[in-house]
């Protein structure tokens, strides 16, 4: 079984899509880490970001291999690695690139076969897992969410103003609406959660009992 959990930056999807994997002992896919494993992986063939057909074939030939928390590039355990800052840097020229995003994408389907899966993203309903039996968008209002990022960010010791933060999120919803492929979007079937009002825990307990709803659902019908 697929669960897609997509929305915006800052919605709170990836804590909730890990806490629902680790709740349901579901495999946890992290797309993110995979885009950022192919990044490394042509950071080290040092092909140049602007040359794009040599950076589709690089990829082609990357292999990407998802183990729980940890990526393997071509064998190597690179879960580290792949959140340096050079990394973070790069990650766009791969991300707004069509013909890189469906290898990737292709990739995502091949290691979720067989395996019951909970993955998140921006596009993971509409695009990359269109057949997921339970689909959800987390999403909360522009303020809110620069709210929390900004006590995320406190947290770890990076002090921005909120208008700052505010300001950083609100372009990153513009080109992440706007992108040609794997454009932010709820999938037509995905039940859409305002998460403004509630706290993490409630959040968590809704997701779940839709999860729960949909598995039910799915064995009702291959039993029938």
């Amino acid at each position: 079984m697929i669960v897609a959990i997509d929305g915006p930056a800052g919605a709170g999807k990836s804590s909730i899509a890990r806490q629902v994997a680790n709740e349901l002992k579901f495999d946890f896919l992290d797309t993110g880490a995979l885009y950022r494993a192919a990044t490394l992986g042509v950071i080290r063939a040092q092909v140049e970001f602007d040359d794009t057909q040599a950076l589709i074939e690089v990829v082609r030939g990357i292999d990407l291999q998802w183990d729980g928390e940890t990526i393997l590039l071509s064998g190597e355990d690179v879960s580290n690695e792949i959140r340096s800052p050079t990394v973070t840097d790069a990650i766009r020229y791969l991300a707004d690139e069509p013909a890189i995003r469906s290898q990737l994408s292709a990739q995502q389907r091949r290691i979720a076969e067989g395996r019951d899966i909970v993955t998140e993203g921006r596009d993971q309903g509409a695009e990359v897992f269109p057949e997921a039996e339970c689909k959800i968008f987390l999403t909360a209002s522009p303020e809110e969410r620069a709210r929390r990022r900004r006590e995320q960010l406190t947290s770890t010791g990076r002090h921005m103003s909120f208008d700052q933060v505010l300001a950083a999120q609100n372009k990153r919803d513009r080109e992440d609406e706007s992108r040609a492929v794997g454009r932010l979007r709820a999938a037509e079937d995905a039940v859409i959660l305002q998460t403004d009002a509630m706290t993490p825990e409630e959040v968590l307990a809704w997701v779940l009992t839709h999860v729960r709803s949909a598995i039910a659902k799915c064995q009702t019908q291959s039993k029938a």
